[in-house]
């Protein structure tokens, strides 16, 4: 099982909407790069939530349902994923930042991408801020 974040405006489709509709449909991925770590994923794969915007911060945590379908053209591809939780403690970029464990996180590196693969050192670090 390999972990994501995935990125989206809040005031497009926030955590909130998430945990109303219980599952969704993640798409309109156009960067290169973030497609194709979107093709990777694989059902049961976990993913945070990332409200960007004024907030940029992690809220929630989701659960890819399927793998995800590329399109024929290879050009588009989507995955249905569920609300598993909301962080107790949302963790913002500022406290990325501020943390050396999470120096190397495409977060604060390549900051513009959608989505972006976490390793399971960044994940339970995350975690460990999301505990207050």
């Amino acid at each position: 099982m390999a972990n994501w974040l995935f990125k989206q405006e809040p005031s497009a489709y926030s955590f909130s909407n998430l945990e109303r509709d219980g599952e969704t449909t993640w798409d309109g991925v156009a960067n290169p790069l973030a497609l194709q770590y979107l093709r990777q994923v694989k059902k049961g794969d976990s993913i945070f939530f990332y409200h960007t915007g004024k907030e940029k911060a992690i809220v929630g945590i989701m659960k890819a349902l399927a793998h995800a379908l590329v399109e024929k053209d290879g050009k588009n591809a989507t995955v249905r994923v569920a609300a598993v939780k909301r962080l107790q403690t949302p963790v913002t970029l500022a406290m990325i930042k501020q943390d050396a464990n999470l120096k190397d996180f495409e977060l604060t590196r390549l900051p513009r991408l959608s989505i972006i693969p976490v390793t399971p050192s960044q994940w339970r670090r995350i975690l460990e801020w999301s505990r207050g």
